[in-house]
C-alpha cells in the first residue's frame, strides 16, 4: 500500500522502516548493484531492495520486491537468509529536515540476467567482490554485506 506524502513522511520521522535487500549474485560470484536515483543513499551503488507495507506478510513482501526490482518471479524460498541489518542515514526521501531508520532483512539468490531496470535506479552493473568492496561510490551499508565471513 502506498501513503501519501505527508503520511509517509510522518513515519519515516517517527519509526524506523522494515525492508528487503537483494544480495544477487550471479554464476560467476558477482553481485549486481543499482545507482539509487532517490534518497537515502542518491547517487551510490546499492544493491536492489524495497520496503515491506503494512499487512503484507515477509513472503509476499519478497516476491513483490524481486519482481519490481528485478523483473523475475522468486518466492522467498528460492532465496539464503542473510541476516538483519540496521540503517541510519541523515536525509530522508523528501528531505534532509530528518533522518531515516530501516531495519534490513537481507536475502541472497542467485539469478544471471536481469530483465528490467525501474525507477529507483539509473542503472544496473554487476560488480567483483574485491572491485565493490574498494569503490568509493558504492555505499557503505552495501559494502556491510561483504565484509563478513563466508560471503
Amino acid at each position: 500500500m502506498f501513503l501519501d506524502n505527508n503520511t509517509f513522511s510522518s513515519i519515516i520521522q517517527n519509526t524506523p522502516l522494515i525492508s528487503i535487500d537483494l544480495i544477487v549474485k550471479n554464476k560467476q560470484g558477482q553481485i549486481l548493484l543499482g545507482k539509487r536515483l532517490n534518497k537515502p543513499a542518491q547517487n551510490f551503488w546499492f544493491v536492489p531492495g524495497g520496503r515491506v507495507f503494512k499487512d503484507e506478510i515477509l513472503s509476499d513482501a519478497f516476491t513483490r520486491t524481486v519482481k519490481e526490482e528485478l523483473g523475475i518471479n522468486l518466492k522467498k524460498d528460492d532465496a539464503r537468509f542473510y541476516g538483519v541489518y540496521e540503517h541510519f542515514y541523515d536525509d530522508n526521501v523528501f528531505n534532509n529536515d530528518f533522518s531515516t531508520h530501516y531495519i534490513v532483512l537481507a536475502h541472497e539468490i542467485q539469478i544471471n540476467d536481469i530483465t528490467k531496470t525501474n525507477n529507483q535506479h539509473s542503472q544496473y552493473k554487476w560488480f567483483d567482490k574485491d572491485k565493490l568492496l574498494n569503490d568509493n561510490n558504492v555505499h557503505k551499508y552495501t559494502k556491510d554485506y561483504f565484509k563478513k565471513e563466508n560471503t
